[in-house]
């Protein structure tokens, strides 16, 4: 019996620091030893836990893999903060993934999983209903925010074909929901979320404990490839409001934009009037090679994930 199969298996979750990651690792330490890297300071951890505080980008991060035989890398460590320049987005995002992915190479690795999203694909009035892997990467026409994301997930798309020693995992997504602080969440906890009149879009919805049940499907040994990842039955955006109770204010798309700007400009808004486009057009993948060849089942329905946002606060 090999050495890698007498003991657990040695995970570096990065980004651990966020809702996603510290939920990701209350569910993995009981079965893998994980090591969490963050450049935040991270509490209220399991204490099996190994804590490391640095930047993907420094030495005190090559020094992990220096220091322990890893496993498999799991890639949260990706911002999504609007205000930041471009420039901050891509130093951190694409210099750190290069880094990530430098080290997983160099230091033979044998799975990395990276959890990309389906906003790549961009909501559009001429999407097909259902948006398979191999769609073009539209999301960065009108967002610029997304344009790193998009470049992230390409390049490793790359990485996979030039280290196929590697089993490399991309997932992407739908609007993830529950006890995560992001754009949808925030959203459809508003008690007065405004909505572009005349429009009313279909929605996918994927609960966060659903999307670490994806990637634990991922580090199955022999998986590769990028996977779509999706909950429940897509809805209509009103329905999903009217089941949080909600009291929408449909506003004209030229007003909406304006508001936005203002709202932007003097920080009393952090959403980015570009976004307009996810409450307006469509952009619903296709989840069946990760239903097929995963094995993924989504256990949250959508009357558990309404529940959920109604009643639990971030």
């Amino acid at each position: 019996m090999s050495r890698r199969k007498q003991r657990k298996e040695r995970v570096i979750i990065t980004g651990v620091g966020g809702r996603l990651g510290r939920a990701l690792t209350r569910r993995l330490h009981r079965k893998a030893e994980v090591i969490g890297i963050d450049r935040r300071s991270v509490s209220h951890m399991p204490k099996d836990v190994a804590i490391e505080t640095a930047d993907i980008r420094r030495r005190r991060f090559e020094d992990v893999f220096r220091r322990e035989r890893i496993d498999a890398v799991i890639h949260l460590n990706i911002m999504h903060n609007p205000r930041q320049s471009s420039e901050q987005h891509h130093d951190f995002n694409i210099v750190g993934t290069k880094k990530v992915f430098e080290l997983c190479a160099e230091h033979r690795v044998p799975k990395v999983v990276v959890l990309s999203s389906a906003n790549v694909y961009g909501p559009d009035p001429k999407n097909p209903q259902f948006l398979k892997e191999d769609a073009p990467l539209m999301g960065g026409q009108h967002f610029g925010a997304i344009r790193d994301l998009i470049a992230l997930d390409m390049f490793c798309n790359t990485f996979f074909w030039r280290h196929p020693e590697i089993e490399t995992v991309i997932l992407r997504p739908v609007h993830i929901v529950g006890q995560v602080d992001n754009a949808p969440s925030r959203y459809l906890r508003l008690d007065r979320p405004m909505t572009l009149l005349g429009f009313d879009p279909m929605v996918q919805l994927i609960h966060v404990e659903d999307v670490i049940s994806a990637i634990e499907r991922a580090m199955t040994p022999g998986i590769r490839g990028v996977y779509n990842i999706a909950g429940p039955t897509p809805v209509p955006l009103s329905l999903v409001l009217d089941g949080l109770e909600r009291k929408p204010r449909p506003v004209p798309e030229a007003l909406l934009k304006t508001l936005l700007k203002m709202g932007w400009s003097t920080k009393l808004s952090d959403w980015p009037w570009p976004e307009i486009d996810h409450i307006k057009y469509v952009c619903m993948v296709d989840d069946e090679a990760a239903r097929t060849e995963l094995g993924f089942e989504h256990e949250y329905a959508i009357e558990d994930i309404i529940e959920e946002i109604r009643t639990r606060p971030l």
